[in-house]
This record gives C-alpha cells, sequence and structure tokens, in this order.
C-alpha cells in the first residue's frame, strides 16, 4: 500500500509541475528499466573514472618496486597490474572510451524517464559524485587494492575495444612514445635526498647513508683530483721520527687506518704505515718510524712496467 501511494504522488508531482519523460512514466515497468540501466552506467562510468586515475598513477618502477620488496598482498597486487599497466596508451584509451561511452548513453535514458532540464540536472550531479569524486578519491587512495580487484573487467574491457583502441594507442606510442621507467641519475639523487630524515618527510634513511648514497652516484662525475686530499691538509710521519707518547696520540687521534710517511720533503711520499701495526710498539721505547714495516705504495712506473 505505501509503495502503490508513493508512486501516485510521484505521478501527481510529475503531472502537476511537468516532469513526465518523453517515453515513459514514473512507475511504469520501463522506468525502472531504464532506472536499473542509469544506475549501471553511473557506477561504471564511477569505476572508469577511479580505475584511469588509479592505475595510470602507479608507474612501472612503483609497482616493479612493490612486486619485488613489498608485503605478500602487495607483490600480489602488483604483480596482476604489471601487465596491463605495461601497455599504457591502449589502457589509457580503453578506460577513457568506456567512460565516455557511459557518460553520455546516461542522458539518453534520464530523458526517457523525466523532462529534459531534470534529466541534465540529474546526470550533472550523479556524473559529477558517484562517477567522478567518490571513485577518484576511492582510487587516489586504494588504487593498487583496486586496480588488482578489478583487473579482470580492465582485461575484458581491453579485448572489446580492440578494433578501437588498439589503432589510437599505436599512433599515440609513435607520436608521443614511452615514458621513461627509470629515473635520470639528478632525479635519483634527488628522490635519496627526500628520502633524509632531515628532509621532514617521513624518511628513514640517516645523513650518513644519504651522503654515502649521494656520494656514489656522483662518482660517474667526479675526477680523482675532486676526490683527493689536498697533500698539506694530510696527516703524515716523517721516516725518522720516533714512536713516543706524543706521535702515538696523534695517530690515534686522526681516527685513519693508514698514515703516509715521507723522507725529508713531506710531498715526498715512500710509503704508508698500518696503524694497526702499532699495537706490538710501546712508546716508552720510543721506535722511530723506519723500525716498523711500510707498506710501498704502487706507482705509475711499477704498473707499466708489470705491463
Amino acid at each position: 500500500m505505501m509503495m502503490i501511494n508513493a508512486l501516485e504522488i510521484a505521478r501527481g508531482i510529475t503531472r502537476e509541475f511537468g516532469l513526465r519523460g518523453n517515453e515513459v512514466e514514473i512507475g511504469s515497468s520501463w522506468w525502472f528499466i531504464y532506472l536499473g540501466i542509469s544506475c549501471f552506467l553511473v557506477l561504471f562510468a564511477g569505476i572508469m573514472s577511479g580505475l584511469t586515475l588509479g592505475l595510470m598513477s602507479l608507474g612501472l618502477v612503483e609497482l616493479e618496486i612493490l612486486h619485488r620488496s613489498g608485503t605478500p598482498t602487495e607483490k600480489q597486487q602488483a604483480a596482476a597490474i604489471l601487465p596491463i599497466v605495461q601497455n599504457q596508451h591502449r589502457l589509457l584509451v580503453t578506460l577513457l572510451l568506456c567512460n565516455a561511452c557511459a557518460m553520455e548513453a546516461l542522458p539518453i535514458f534520464l530523458d526517457k524517464m523525466f523532462n529534459p532540464i531534470i534529466a541534465i540536472v540529474l546526470s550533472v550531479t550523479f556524473v559529477l559524485f558517484f562517477g567522478e569524486v567518490i571513485p577518484q578519491a576511492i582510487c587516489t587512495r586504494y588504487g593498487l587494492a583496486v586496480g588488482a580487484n578489478l583487473v579482470w573487467l580492465v582485461r575484458i574491457l581491453m579485448i572489446i575495444c580492440t578494433p578501437i583502441a588498439y589503432p589510437i594507442a599505436k599512433v599515440l606510442d609513435c607520436v608521443l612514445g614511452h615514458n621513461d621507467a627509470l629515473f635520470p641519475r639528478a632525479q635519483l639523487k634527488a628522490l635519496v635526498s627526500m628520502h633524509g630524515q632531515e628532509a621532514g618527510k617521513g624518511g628513514e634513511l640517516t645523513h650518513d647513508e644519504t651522503t654515502i648514497i649521494a656520494g656514489a652516484l656522483d662518482l660517474t662525475e667526479k675526477t680523482a683530483e675532486e676526490a683527493m686530499t689536498p697533500i698539506d691538509s694530510t696527516f703524515s710521519l716523517d721516516l725518522d721520527s720516533n714512536l713516543d707518547w706524543e706521535t702515538i696520540a696523534k695517530i690515534l687521534a686522526r681516527g685513519h687506518s693508514r698514515v703516509p710517511v715521507y723522507s725529508g720533503n713531506p710531498r715526498n711520499i715512500i710509503g704508508l704505515l698500518l696503524v694497526k701495526s702499532l699495537l706490538t710498539v710501546r712508546a716508552e721505547t720510543e721506535l722511530p718510524v723506519s723500525a716498523i714495516a711500510i707498506r710501498r705504495i704502487p706507482r705509475r712506473e711499477a704498473v707499466i712496467w708489470q705491463l
């Protein structure tokens, strides 16, 4: 009884305000059929819009990282998404084509149910909130999970849309090319610095770790001269000096494992003194440096002779 009264009220409102559709009347069987089709089109358009944002925002590098080092769930989800995301242009054309078809068909069925003005208002409202805002907000946060659960639907749509999507995707591949998957050296260095704790973005890398990684990235651009310490700034020992308490204290204060040894002129480096060899030296004996085994430094002439 309540259902019948509600339908009678709806019919009265449509007669009073002229909201009757072009073909069907509210409450008829065809009206409910068109209503179901309209709801399906709104949901389908929302899924396509959300998948467009969710899948296209997942880069190949990010998916590969999750596939290798993510949680077991993330590894499975990334493995399911990777094959379809690799062909980005075909995926993009398929999702946009299906989304456009759904949104273009929605006003047609709403126009059969309501007055054209009401059909336009409802179409814009439903498409905006249920076809764009809500799906994209969800897929922005849970794009990986949503994409993995709906990958079967995407595969079916890609097959159906192949006659249209495949040629367009090939044209886009030829004109625009493929996106570079990996980061250039400068961007990778900036990404590492952003992961440092001092960057204030919740990174887990310490300052020392970011410094080491950044230094390794700069190796190909640095020369040996830039990496070397000026000889005037180095700590070295004279071959004729004694290993007394003062000298040993200076060696330990420097904290190096090797100390250069020179003869006469500080620029005349003849070898390296291993600090661990001082374990058996007693400072009170004031043993000369020349009495300790000194490791010779390979020279260019020696290398050429060996070659």
